[in-house]
């Protein structure tokens, strides 16, 4: 049976608007063969019965399972919008004066734009509108899940812009046009946000406030909040202004039907409340897609806002955060989670003189010993190439090993220049360790160099960045408890710490317990291993130079040298590896024209590899000769194929036991 078939045996038991909804969702292509096909038997019956189309069709939603918040295949068009006024379209599924009602509060569509980033990977991310003129600026709100893209919360439960991995500040503005219509390049009705009020948590409800400070035009007028007393009730008519998205997850056949292959651009859906307010949540049957994140719920008796969209099930409802909650934010009430946050101080910085670390014996070479009778190995320092070496800060306690600044289990070597940890060194004795709890993190600066050389809480206060353990705070805490506690105070002393990227502890998991799986390895013995770690930084002869914020230098990837000794042979046995998005495999890659540096391969998120050690030497220009030998990845028959081809020996790590010991 045809669908033309199919309508003329449904004729006599519709009424004359839901013949006409059938036949206009039939012509445009919204009402899909795979739904029209079920139109028969019992789905017949409920429509003979007066139950609207839009309910067989939402009856059969599993058929677009993976569209995300379409409720209603027919009867909710997402109309287009054109000089600011509302493209109407027939709706027959609404009252007839819903026509008037549209008109009557299209003069708020001006206040709704699109959300746009600037220096990010993305250029927009969903709606924002203008809630109030607050002082000296207007106040855009959206959700929290599309500021969140490019901003973050700090400890004190304040928000800013997040900075992109080459240290780029992220910004956002509002375009409160891209209509239909628009032309391309169009900035003339955009502002731009600079600062957040106010950034949820993700325990709160899902709203982010952000200001306009100036623009070059006039502002459009702030939407109004319903009242708290108002009631909404169901079937009230409501409807969603916004920028619906192509979203590459959903059905790409029913949703170019239902938008007409038209996205990202400012529309008006009507629709009604499914359901009155229970426990601040608000649902109702708009259409909208994911770029709807932040649109404003308006009520069309009078064009107040009723709530905040920011989510969708298909089929089932939309659903969005209450006016009541806005208002209360914009009153400047705030949770009691950002509060507590607000209310809490960090500890300031600290000072430690030189006698503070007398007996202090630092990082020991021959620390690695054989079993009973057996000679020590040692674990020689790396050496730094000659423009490295010639800027490190001298300690005034003048160490047997040139530069150390020796601390317990532990020693650094330190730029004066750069004002940078080029190199630690630690000590660890599984078998001795001794669990400290994180207590209140306090810094200290080390009196043994100059204090103007060595870094300080002024060089942290951008949120992206975080005061990086070199030698990690549990790495040194073994021994007697006293022994264990100074240790692990000591790593809290400024030349130990690299100013780093946020988002690089998103790669740190694995990172993090190499030494642990390393010494737990049945392969390695004796419980104890040496670490060597250090920033990778770019070489004189590099066409783009180090990152440097708030006075810090910002390294953008870690190298790590673990040495401990062979299970069977006692000998020495060293593995390498490198913290990164992969811009030191790409430039392995390139230094020896291998292709694939150029075929395609992306930087991504933060990743642990094993290296070869040859390839660290190449990396970072340090002298590791003594542990050349050492290393088992040159050791395995594919690794001695690939050094005989040129290719560079790197191993991504997804989990730990893919280490090659």
């Amino acid at each position: 049976m045809t669908n033309e078939e199919r309508l003329d045996s449904l004729k006599k038991r519709l009424t004359p608007k839901m013949e006409a909804a059938v036949r206009a969702a039939m012509d445009s292509g919204r009402l899909p063969h795979s739904i029209m096909s079920t139109l028969s038997g019992p789905s017949l019956d409920s429509m003979a019965a007066g139950q609207p189309l839009e309910a067989v069709a939402r009856k059969y939603s599993t058929v677009l399972s993976s569209l995300e918040a379409i409720v209603m295949l027919v009867g909710r068009p997402p109309l287009l919008i054109r000089n600011d006024m509302v493209v109407l379209e027939p709706l027959p599924d609404f009252p007839e004066e819903t026509g008037s009602l549209i008109q009557g509060v299209q003069k708020w569509v001006p206040s709704v734009g699109r959300l746009e980033f600037r220096n990010y990977d993305m250029p927009w991310g969903g709606t924002g509108w203008v809630v109030a003129h607050q002082g000296n600026g207007t106040v855009v709100v959206t959700n929290r899940h599309v500021a969140k893209l490019v901003a973050k919360r700090k400890q004190d439960g304040s928000a800013v812009f997040m900075r992109s991995l080459a240290g780029a500040r992220y910004g956002a503005a509002i375009d409160f046009g891209e209509e239909a219509s628009s032309q391309s390049g169009d900035n003339s009705r955009t502002a731009e946000l600079v600062h957040i009020e106010y950034l949820a948590d993700d325990t709160s409800a899902d709203i982010a406030l952000l200001r306009i400070e100036t623009a070059d035009f006039t502002l459009p007028t702030p939407l109004e909040l319903i009242n708290d007393n108002d009631r909404l009730a169901k079937d009230d008519l409501v409807a969603l202004i916004g920028y619906p998205a192509y979203d590459s997850r959903n059905d790409a056949d029913a949703q170019a039907r239902y938008f007409r292959d038209l996205y990202e651009v400012k529309r008006f859906a009507p629709g009604k409340i499914l359901l009155p307010p229970e426990n601040g949540i608000l649902t109702y049957d708009c259409t909208s897609l994911g770029g709807n994140s932040g649109s404003p719920l308006i009520r069309l008796e009078d064009g107040k806002v009723v709530g905040l969209h920011f989510s969708g099930i298909y089929g089932k409802a939309n659903t969005a955060v209450s006016a009541k909650t806005i208002a209360a934010l914009l009153n400047g009430e705030r949770p009691i989670s950002v509060l507590m946050q607000a209310a809490r101080e960090e500890a300031k910085d600290g000072s430690h003189p030189a006698e503070h670390f007398n007996n202090r014996e630092g990082f020991s070479t021959q620390f690695l010993e054989g079993e009973v009778g057996a000679a020590v190995v040692s674990t020689p320092w790396p050496r730094l190439p000659q423009r490295l070496s010639e800027d490190l800060a001298k300690p005034s306690d003048n160490p047997p090993e040139p530069f150390e600044l020796r601390y317990t289990h532990f020693g650094v070597k330190y730029s004066a220049i750069l004002k940078l940890p080029l190199i630690t060194a630690v000590n660890i004795d599984g078998g001795a360790t001794v669990r400290i709890k994180r207590g209140v993190e306090k810094w200290f600066v080390d009196e043994r160099i100059p204090r103007s050389i060595q870094l300080g809480e002024s060089n942290f206060k951008d949120a992206e960045i975080d005061r990086g353990h070199m030698v990690r705070r549990e790495d040194p805490n073994w021994g007697d408890a006293a022994e264990a506690q100074k240790a692990n105070d000591d790593t809290f002393h400024y030349v130990n710490a690299a100013a780093q990227h946020s988002r690089l502890n998103q790669g740190k998991a694995l990172w993090q317990g190499l030494e642990n799986y390393i010494l737990d390895s049945v392969r390695t013995h004796g419980f104890k291993a040496c670490v060597f770690t250090g920033p990778i930084l770019r070489g004189p002869d590099s066409e783009e130079e180090e990152i440097e914020i708030d006075g810090a230098t910002v390294p953008v990837e870690f190298w790590k040298l673990v040495a401990t000794l062979d299970s069977e042979s006692k000998a020495l046995h060293a593995t390498a590896y490198v913290l990164s998005q992969g811009q030191l495999i790409r430039k392995l890659m390139e230094d020896r024209s291998r292709p694939e540096a150029l075929e395609g391969m992306v930087l991504g998120a933060y990743r642990t590899f094993q290296v070869a050690i040859t390839d660290l030497v190449k990396a970072t220009g340090y002298d590791f000769s003594d542990y050349l030998g050492a290393d088992p990845l040159t050791k395995n028959p594919l690794g001695q194929e690939a050094v005989g081809r040129g290719e560079p020996l790197v191993l991504p790590i997804e989990e730990l036991p893919d280490i090659i010991l």
